[in-house]
Parts: structure tokens; sequence; C-alpha cells
């Protein structure tokens, strides 16, 4: 029972100090409030990284783990609000939750900038004061279709049974995600454009997660084996799980090769890349959506018009920042 009480305790101090000293009261800062999913998503950490570091000497960070769970983030929305924070920026757990957010946020009368998840047009529609920033998820979606397809004409020993027919397995990010949704339909689009027949053994989701993307390889290969001439992932960790899961089946050496793609150009999908074992990746530039994040969160904080931030606004509310292939012929460009 002590224990339980000491935990309680220890767990009561922690939510405390994530939101204690967020106010400009004491600094004569801005306080923006910054709300990630969840910590430990490898393109997030960057992507908070980015709105952290841009915010040194303009403004005071307080940024929490929503640990996957949009209660939690609903909960921590309310503080923000309660702590009258000047702008608050939301990378939402569940995009059909941003409705109730941006309610909640124009009542407590503080702009909200929501990022790498978007919000739907009918829920950004609700106030003037409410921004989006990311990618257009069909780009990378293209792109990565792109690599598969140079990388299939140009080797014929790829088309494993020699049908002429290319046999894939896809590896998707979270159901109802539009980045997850998005790039796979657009890779195979893509893939079918450059003239090649597609045909899917099999899809599933890993949730962006790289253990999970070890197991459902694993059972793939169990059931499929050399039938699988191509793995598509919605993202990078689930690329880099996959991998994982082949070297098990005696990949990536000797000879032995099956291509993978992912999205998102992290600092171990380049290395993979430099290690020959992804074949390519596409730069989701977590740099500057976390910079765009930042720069318009600060602009609304401080009462300043957004459009002066220094980046193209589209339709009044939006930042879209470019996609970029990543092969192994250019990687060490973006290391």
């Amino acid at each position: 029972m002590k224990r339980v009480i000491v935990l309680s305790l220890m767990l009561a101090v922690l939510c405390v100090s994530v939101f204690a000293g967020g106010g400009s009261q004491s600094s004569g800062l801005p306080a923006i409030g910054v709300a990630i999913y969840k910590f430990d998503d490898t393109f997030m950490s960057y992507t908070r990284n980015a709105i952290e570091n841009n915010a040194q000497g303009k403004a005071v960070i307080t940024t929490v783990d929503s640990q996957n769970a949009q209660p939690t983030q609903n909960d921590q929305v309310d503080q923000f609000i309660t702590k009258k924070m000047n702008a608050i920026a939301i990378n939402p757990v569940d995009r059909t939750a941003a409705g109730a957010i941006i309610d909640k946020a124009k009542a407590g009368n503080v702009p909200v900038v929501f990022f790498n998840r978007e919000p739907f047009a009918d829920d950004m529609n609700k106030w003037d004061r409410v921004y989006y920033i990311g990618a257009k998820a069909e780009e990378s979606g293209t792109m990565q279709g792109e690599i598969a397809a140079e990388y299939w004409k140009a080797n014929p020993d790829a088309d494993k049974n020699g049908d002429g027919v290319l046999q894939y397995i896809m590896l998707k990010g979270e159901p109802g995600h539009q980045d997850a949704e998005l790039r796979t339909e657009y890779s195979i689009k893509a893939v079918q454009a450059a003239g090649i027949q597609v045909q899917l053994l099999a899809e599933d989701t890993a949730m962006w997660d790289r253990p999970r993307a070890v197991e459902k390889m694993d059972a793939f290969w169990a059931r499929y084996g050399d039938q699988i001439e191509m793995v598509f992932c919605n993202n990078d960790d689930m690329a880099l799980g996959v991998i994982e899961s082949l070297r098990k089946a005696g990949f990536f050496s000797g000879g032995k090769y099956l291509p993978v793609v992912g999205v998102d150009a992290t600092a171990p999908a380049l290395q993979a890349l430099a290690e020959g074992t992804l074949l390519g990746t596409v730069l989701n530039d977590a740099q500057n959506q976390g910079k765009a994040t930042f720069d318009i969160a600060y602009a609304l904080a401080t009462g300043a018009n957004p459009s002066g931030a220094g980046w193209t606004i589209t339709d009044g509310k939006y930042v879209w920042v470019p996609y970029q292939k990543v092969t192994r012929d250019n990687y060490k460009n973006f290391q």
C-alpha cells in the first residue's frame, strides 16, 4: 500500500512539473503548449526537437506526451487553456478529435496550430485562428512508388517468378490516418503509372511501430516466402522492422536481397541506406515542419499576422512542407 501511495505522489509531482512555469508572467516570453501524440515515435521526436530548438529565447514551450491516448491529450489541452497559454500546437492522437479541441480553444480564445495529423476541412473551418502544418501525403506515396518502379525496371531479377507482375506486401501506419491511407494508395498508383502490373499479397497495420512490423513481417514471410518481391512501408520505423525480420530469414548477406521502401528519412533509415538494406525512403522534413509549427504558433501567440512568419499559407490555413526522394545515390545529402 505504501508503494502505491508513494508512486501516486511521484506521478502527481511529475504532472505538476510538466505544467509548472509555463506562463509568460514569470519570463516575459509568450507561452506555447505543445502536445505530441507519443514521444517514442521517431519522426515526432525530431519534430518536437525542432519546435523546442526554434523556441530558444523567444517563447516558453511546455511539451507533453499524450501517450497515444486521446483522453489524455484532451486533458492536456484543457490544462493548456486553463493555464492561459498564448497558443497551443497539437499533434492529435485522433484527427477526428480536432473539432472538439478547436471548440475548446475558441471558447478560451487560445489559437491552435495542428501539425503532422491533418484535421478534417470542416473542423479547420470552425475558426479563423486555426492552422495546419504538414506535408501532402500523396506526394510521399508517389515518390515511394517511383523509387520502387525504378528499381523494378533496372533489376529484372527482382521479378522472382518471371511473371511480369510485382507481388508485394503493404505495411500501413495507423488506420484512418491520412498519411497511411494516401501513402498506401499513391505508392501503388505510381508503380502502375510506370506500366508495371502489381499483385497485393497481404496488407496489415503495424501502427508506425518497428517491433510490430517485425512481428507482421515474420508472419508474412512464414506464409508467402519467396512469393514476396517487394515490401512497401508507410514509414521508416516499420521498414526497419521489416528489414530486421528479413535478416532472420537470411536476407542482406550472401547476395540475398529483398527491396524495402519507407518514408521519413530518419537517421536509422539513412544508416540502412548506407548499409544497403533499405532500397529508398522519402524525406518527411521534420526540421521544417517543426520550424513552421513554431513560427506560426509564435506569430499567433504574439498577436502577429501568421502570413508574415515566412511561410506560404495556402487557403489561409495550411503550410505544406515538400517531400524529397532519398536513395543510395543521394542519402549523404540528408545526413
